[in-house]
């Protein structure tokens, strides 16, 4: 270098120390100037160039029209150009006039004009691919400005001591040079204009700023100040929340995944080929190929292929890992920067340490940490910025594909996976990716920090440090132990919690028979025992987690505490000064964080995998063929062929339909019947390309419309569940709802057709629900209509109506093809052709007269289940017309609160308590065959706040604002107040101890050093490891204390709640979503028990460590106080508009993230009618919106954590600025002990400001749930379960006598009396039957019995005693009543029948003979404990309702209520349980709700309701002769 300065004018040395470090005025020598500090920016420009030219020519945002910023900067480079060129001509004149310059003025101006060239090119290379703002030119100009600070301040003082300027020409292009680039600096901070034809110009009402937000705000995260405003001014809302970045959003993403799954599939189908053909080929080169050898390749090639499955995580990477590893090249700078600070601090110290040191030094040092800790505070932000990114992306990538596949898997896939596991591989599964990605990069620059720390130790302690590394090596294993531990911990008690939710899920479904039969206490008592034993397991992960918490405070301590020991023992001369012991000491805070997060990172990795390869199994399933069904030719004038078909299930089981052959003609009406599960569903489902071919072929031709058999309701509103994503055509839309027989139900919804239906229907009975499917049905207006069974859900005037309005000759359908499953025998003689099913295969097939001719199956099924001749022909047009429509209106509003027609609007608050809202369950529609699913109880139709526009489930509202401190408190008090006061002092000790050991650590070294010894070393070291080891102590004590604390909340808040749950009245179950209360128990007990007391432990110690460093950093340089104020002030600002909008973020996301899954639930259980009308498509998109949605939170919520992060650390670099700054301006009163203490500390107190604004934040978030469930602790509850001071006497009720006395009722405040002024007495032993049309109020009669219902005047008495004067529990367990749905809960069937354990063996298989069940239990290995499944899902509808019988048979009560099963259970069994009433109850008083008046013909009273009043009262012959009601009703049935 001294060659190129070293003759002519610049005659100077490159390098001169004397000149510019052992002085009080530095300067750099010209050389150096004019070489190497003018080439650094050079050098960054031409090294960073060939990567950004490869990102520029990937990205292309169309192009950015000329403007005027961009013409600026343009002239700006070029004179630039020119002046520094100028320069190089003026040497060249130099040599022309004979004074040879030094080579560097040649060499340095051809340089810079070659790159400001080169800057000018690339501001118009980047205009042309739409780059707005230029983060490589801003650091290029930032460089070159500060490279040319020291010539700048050089040349004026180098003028002021010669007293002259020597080279006129150079020291003004020079300034003109300068000026330039700080002007080109100040211009590249501007961002230029939105590109021309740009995608993202489109119509995006609140595109996010992130795209158009230049360099440094990007750097900065400045773009989100506004939001964070905003959110401080008010609580967020959807509406805010900027669009997604179109990159990250599904559009995007799910089709790059899907395109690199692809890839991955055809290359693992291919090596399946090749190995295949390679072993096959093998054997016929040699000329022989039996069949075994040939089996042998087909095995070889099935072990091959388990190897070669195409491989989810390749596809993974080759989507999302070019952008992830941006991420970690900025993680790889960060590292770096990390140990710039602690040599830095190494040289502060020696500074303090040698006054003669010149002052600017210790300046400079400040001036170098400073910068160094911004620098890396930004690039650390951009890793993480990058890195959560990338888990967005993931998450919507995932969840996308598992959806997609969703769709199109097979029945027999369907089997091994159920909706539950597929909604958690989209919930849980993809969630891990997203919280693996954010630490993965963990996985190599762990281990790189590790090896940097150890080898700047050695070269500080030399090989001391290898006792400090042993101990951490050591502490590996056990931290291990610990986190495998936690795991089992974890395992187990995700165990309890399942069962708990799951027993709770069932308490809310069956929560009026519990009442009904008071069983509360025994299921409170359940949950309570699963509880406890949850409880067990969390104080014991609690004892550990102290134990953890003890290593993770005292591990660094410990390795410092072995280093110096073994450092100072090993030989006296080893003399532990500041520099020594604090530097070391920075170096091992270093080293605490990759020591405990790779651990963490490989036991997230190994969950991870396990999520991997469930993925991939799942996404490897079998898919349905789409060319199952051939639907382009068919043999001309038919809809539907089927030639030689055999169809099954799955694979591996026996085919459901074999050897069919069927022709359907277009346009005809097949009507296919048969006994139970002959295969007349699946014969739907093989026309629909469901079930798997094994021969033969099927075609269909034309557009196909399914109506299931359990009809599929979406969660939106009626007319959309119709129209189904068609667009509305008004008049055949009001065609169609009167065909279906639904006008009068839009009557009776609080918002007619807008009505929003609940999951799965719920506010629809099942009647309705079947019209609504077959209104879609219609209204698609496809060629081809395959109904299975709609008509078994409707009572039977309504399936004629539908029947004659719909389906039949003269119904809307007429012309079409449809294909009619039905058991309802009056429609055949209509069909044109009738297929009758047995075993799987036609038994035989004709028209209706053709096929009675024959005298087959299906004459002899005709004759079982027709009862006489007369009835057989057409239904008896006697029925007048205007008789149906009533019957229809009557049916309609079969579900629905006996509501009148003509009460005030008001009153019943739109209508919209109907009817299954109430506490009835549904009566006139039941389904009409044994149903496999259990009806809904009342607890899970949803929740009907008072609504106006008949939204049904009403979104729950994320709260807004803050949290009151009255939930602090709340919890504080169930935490125990002296607990929490204990906790706080316990942490202000161990922070007083930790000072303690720092500042005798300071002492240590400024201990005076005679004959190259220190004295007392022992001593020192002894109090030392005494004050630290006490730290840890307190912190393990008081992480403890906290846990015990917290189990004690989650102990009483879960009691409580649980206790009001129990005793809180039917109706609040009525108008709340069991979803609702459930989320209570599972997700908000969650958090109590788990995340708010480890969030408080977290804010505790960052709060304590934050304070003890400001302590330390004031007591040492007392002038750090001035400082303090603003820093602070700085700090609670920031703090707070963070707070008040990641708050919000978090509720907004959480609301929007049930959606995603709720829907994805209900299209798997859809699939099949999704796929039928080819709406696949349509549901993908609406998917992907939802998903879309909730990334709409997620982003700005990463932001925000980026953008606090940013400001926090910010303050947290200044107190490191400040804290060294004081130390070198007080250089002379402190001795560098001291410095070396509050430098380090400083230097530490970023992380615990930020975390500490994060943990309040959390807190403020989790917090809610404490809120939440005391709401639902303090509901209004039921009457008493037990009066002591009036109990009834023992063996009451005697004699069974009941009576009204003026009774009214309402179902609730605010509405209409549903009984009215009932007065009647029933004497004991009578049997009465209780009849009246849909919505008389049969059934509340009942349940005011029970107290269901309370009375709105008068009293009911039972033996003289008034009800209403006794405990709940002794009136209802002195009652016994079989209800309508048969509930059972999952669990013995002892327990069934007697939860309370009241009675022995013998009368439990007494009361099972008598209810004919006995047979069935003693075929049960298990016997009285056979296990059954939720809702008693194991046996059929019939047996349920047996178990029912045998619970009241098990009572023996004097009074017995039966409300009688509908259409649920064939007629054998209801003649059982008819015959067992009749023999064991024949003493007590029966009340029967009947439905089929034939059971209650020979009772001694019936008593028919209208309108909640007594209509007619007397036994049934003269009630036939009264020729009233009853007789009425009697005669439709045929028995008057």
């Amino acid at each position: 270098m001294d060659a190129l300065c070293g003759s002519g004018e610049l005659d100077s040395k490159f390098w001169d120390s004397n000149l510019t470090l052992h002085t009080d005025n530095p300067d750099l020598t010209p050389c150096f100037q004019n070489s190497l500090l003018a080439w650094i920016p050079c050098i960054y420009l031409w090294v960073s160039l060939p990567c950004y030219l490869f990102y520029l020519r990937r990205k292309n945002e169309g192009y950015i029209i000329l403007s005027g910023l961009c013409r600026l900067k343009t002239a700006v480079g070029v004179l630039l150009w020119c002046v520094t060129w100028a320069d190089l001509f003026y040497s060249f004149s130099g040599l022309v006039r004979g004074s040879i310059p030094a080579p560097i003025y040649f060499v340095t101006p051809l340089i810079l004009g070659v790159t400001m060239l080169l800057a000018t090119l690339l501001i118009q290379y980047e205009r042309l691919r739409g780059v707005r703002s230029s983060g490589i030119l801003v650091i290029f100009w930032f460089l070159s400005c500060v490279c040319a600070i020291i010539p700048f301040r050089s040349k004026i003082l180098t003028a002021f001591a010669e007293g002259e300027v020597k080279d006129t020409f150079r020291f003004t292009t020079f300034y003109i040079y300068f000026a330039l680039i700080v002007f080109s600096l100040i211009l590249s901070c501007f961002k230029d204009k939105p590109p021309f034809f740009s995608p993202s110009v489109n119509v995006d009402l609140n595109p996010c700023p992130e795209v158009n937000a230049g360099f440094l705000s990007r750097l900065t995260f400045w773009w989100f100040t506004k939001m964070a405003i905003l959110g401080y001014r008010r609580p967020l809302e959807e509406k805010d929340l900027w669009s997604l970045n179109e990159e990250d959003s599904s559009r995007i993403v799910v089709p790059r995944l899907l395109k690199e799954w692809e890839k991955q599939r055809i290359q693992s189908k291919q090596s399946k080929d090749v190995a295949f053909i390679k072993t096959t080929n093998a054997k016929i080169s040699k000329g022989r190929v039996s069949n075994e050898e040939a089996r042998e390749g087909e095995v070889l090639l099935s072990g091959q292929s388990q190897h070669q499955q195409p491989s989810f995580l390749r596809a993974l990477i080759f989507t999302f890992g070019p952008y992830f590893l941006i991420s970690s090249f900025y993680k790889l700078i960060q590292d770096l920067l990390s140990f710039v600070n602690p040599q830095l601090l190494s040289f502060l110290i020696r500074f303090i340490s040698n006054p003669s040191a010149p002052g600017w030094w210790g300046f400079l040092v400040a001036g170098l940490m400073f910068s160094c800790s911004v620098v890396q505070t930004l690039i650390l932000h951009q890793h993480f910025h990058y890195v959560f990114v990338t888990g967005i992306r993931l998450r919507t990538g995932i969840t996308g594909i598992i959806y997609r596949k969703a769709l199109v898997i097979t029945n027999s896939a369907k089997r091994s996976s159920t909706v539950g596991e597929i909604v958690n591989l989209m919930s849980v599964d993809a969630q891990r990716f997203t919280d693996l990605v954010t630490f993965l990069n963990m996985l190599w620059s762990a281990p790189l920090q590790i090896m940097l720390a150890i080898y700047f130790l050695w070269q500080n302690l030399g090989p001391s440090v290898l006792a400090g590394v042993a101990l951490m090596i050591l502490l590996i294993p056990l931290n291990g132990a610990i986190a495998m531990k936690t795991r089992t911990f974890q395992v187990e008690q995700m165990g309890y919690k399942d069962s708990r939710i799951k027993l709770m899920n069932e308490i809310l479904s069956g929560i009026k028979v519990l009442k009904l039969y008071a069983w509360e206490p025994s299921f409170s008592q359940m949950v309570e025992k699963i509880r406890q034993g949850e409880l067990q397991v969390l104080r014991k992960a609690a004892f550990l987690n102290a134990v953890s918490t003890f290593t993770w405070f005292s591990a660094p301590f410990l390795v410092s505490l072995t280093t110096f020991a073994v450092y100072v023992s090993v030989d006296e001369k080893n003399v532990l000064d500041a520099e020594k012991a604090f530097v070391s000491l920075s170096l091992f805070n270093i080293l605490r964080f990759p020591l405990n997060v790779l651990p963490q990172v490989i036991s997230n990795l190994a969950q991870t995998s396990v999520s991997l390869k469930r993925i991939q199994n799942f996404l490897n399933h079998e898919e349905l063929d789409p060319q199952c069904v051939e639907t382009k030719t068919i043999s001309p004038g038919h809809a539907i062929t089927i030639e030689n078909g055999s169809f099954t299930w799955a694979q591996d089981l026996p085919p459901a339909l074999h050897s069919l052959n069927l022709q359907v003609p277009k346009g005809s009406l097949v009507a296919v019947v048969g006994p139970v599960g002959c295969g007349k569903s699946s014969l739907i489902s093989a026309l629909l390309g469901e079930m798997e071919k094994l021969e033969g072929k099927v075609a269909v031709k034309g557009s196909v419309a399914y109506v299931p058999q359990q009809a599929w309701i979406q969660n939106a509103t009626l007319q959309n569940n119709i129209l189904f994503g068609q667009p509305l055509d008004q008049k055949r839309y009001q065609g169609i709802l009167e065909a279906c027989a639904l006008l009068t139900d839009l009557d009776v919804l609080p918002g007619g057709d807008q009505t929003e239906i609940g999951e799965k229907g719920i506010n629809l009975s099942g009647g309705q629900r079947q019209r609504v499917s077959l209104a879609r049905a219609v209204y698609s207006d496809a060629d081809i209509f395959l109904l299975d069974d709609p008509l078994s859900a409707v009572d039977s005037h309504v399936a004629k109506h539908i029947f004659d309005h719909v389906i039949g000759p003269d119904g809307v359908l007429r012309g079409k093809t449809r294909v009619l499953v039905t058991h309802g025998v009056s429609f055949l003689s209509q069909a044109d052709l009738i297929i009758v099913l047995g075993e799987g295969r036609v038994s035989e097939s004709g028209s209706f007269s053709a096929l009675l001719q024959q005298e087959g199956a299906f004459a002899e099924f005709l004759r079982n289940y027709v009862p006489d001749d007369e009835n057989f022909q057409e239904e008896d047009s006697i029925t007048v017309l205007a008789d149906e429509e009533m019957l229809l209106v009557e049916d309609t509003l079969s579900n629905h609160t006996d509501l009148t027609d003509n009460e005030p609007i008001t009153n019943e608050v739109r209508k919209q308590f109907m009817r299954q809202l109430s506490v009835i369950s549904s009566e006139g529609e039941g389904p009409g065959r044994p149903s496999t699913r259990r009806r809904l109880g009342p607890a899970e139709k949803k929740a009907l706040e008072p609504v106006t526009n008949g939204e049904l489930i009403q979104a729950e509202t994320a709260e807004m604002g803050t949290v009151k401190l009255s939930v602090f408190w709340a919890y504080a008090k169930a935490v125990g107040l002296c607990t929490s006061l204990t906790v706080c002092l316990l942490y202000s000790c161990q922070s007083a101890a930790a000072i303690g050991a720092n500042i005798w650590l300071s002492h240590w070294t400024n201990e005076p050093i005679i004959n190259g010894t220190q004295s007392n070393t022992s001593l020192r070291l002894g109090v030392y490891a005494a004050l630290g080891l006490l730290q840890g102590l307190l912190v393990m004590v008081s992480a403890f204390t906290l846990a015990i604390g917290g189990i004690q909340a989650a102990q009483l808040l879960h009691s409580k709640l649980l206790t009001n749950k129990m005793h809180s009245p039917q109706s609040f179950y009525d108008t709340t979503p069991s979803g609702r209360i459930l989320n209570r128990f599972s997700k908000d007990i969650y958090v109590i028990d788990e995340v708010i007391p480890p969030t408080i432990l977290m804010l505790l110690g960052t709060f304590f460590n934050s304070t003890s460093t400001l302590v330390v950093i004031m007591s040492s340089t007392p002038l750090f106080a001035v400082v303090i104020l603003p820093l602070a002030g700085l700090y609670i600002f920031v703090q707070r508009f963070y707070v008040a909008t990641s708050r919000q973020l978090k509720r907004l996301e959480s609301v929007s993230r049930s959606p995603i899954y709720s829907h994805f639930s209900e299209t798997v259980t859809g699939a099949s009618v999704i796929r039928a009308y080819r709406r696949t498509q349509d549901f993908m998109a609406i998917s992907d919106a939802k998903v879309d949605a909730n990334q709409k939170c997620c982003y700005p919520n990463i932001v925000s954590n980026r953008w606090l992060g940013v400001r926090v650390e910010f303050v947290g670099n200044c107190v490191v600025l400040f804290a060294a700054l004081f130390a070198v301006i007080s250089r002379n009163t402190l001795n560098p002990g001291l410095v070396g203490l509050s430098v380090s500390y400083a230097l530490q107190v970023t992380m615990a400001l930020n975390w500490m604004v994060r943990m309040t934040s959390d807190l403020e978030s989790n917090i809610v749930a404490v809120e939440r469930v005391r709401e639902y602790s303090e509901t209004k509850t039921e009457a008493p379960w037990v009066i002591e001071d009036s109990r009834p006497p023992a063996g009451w009720p005697h004699e069974g006598e009941v009576e009204f006395v003026n009774y009214s009722v309402r179902y609730r405040e605010g509405l209409e009396l549903v009984l009215k002024n009932l007065s009647l007495k029933v004497k004991g032993g009578e049997k009465v039957g209780i009849v009246g049309r849909t919505g008389a109020g049969k059934s509340s009669m009942t349940l005011c019995l029970f107290r269901i219902l309370e009375a709105a005047q008068g009293e009911i008495h039972i033996d003289g005693i008034n009800i209403a004067s006794i405990g709940l529990h002794d009136l209802r367990s002195m009652l016994t009543i079989i209800p309508q749905d048969p509930v059972l809960f999952s669990g013995t069937l002892r327990m069934n029948l007697d939860p309370f354990g009241k009675y022995s063996d013998e009368e439990m298989w007494q009361a099972l003979e008598l209810s004919n069940l006995h047979k069935f239990v003693k075929s049960q290995p298990e016997g009285l404990n056979f296990e059954c499944s939720e809702g008693g899902e194991n046996l059929s509808v019939g047996q349920r309702q047996l178990v029912c019988l045998a619970r009241a048979l098990l009572r023996k009560s004097r009074i017995l209520v039966l409300d009688e099963a509908t259409a649920a259970i064939d007629l054998e069994t209801d003649d059982l349980i008819q015959t067992t009433i009749r023999t064991q109850f024949e003493g007590c008083t029966v009340l029967t709700i009947a439905h089929r008046l034939n059971t209650i013909m020979d009772y001694t009273r019936v008593l028919v309701l209208d309108r909640g009043t007594i209509a007619e009262f007397d036994s049934p012959t003269n009630l036939i002769m009264a020729r009233g009601i009853f007789y009425g009703m009697a005669k439709d049935a045929g028995l008057a």
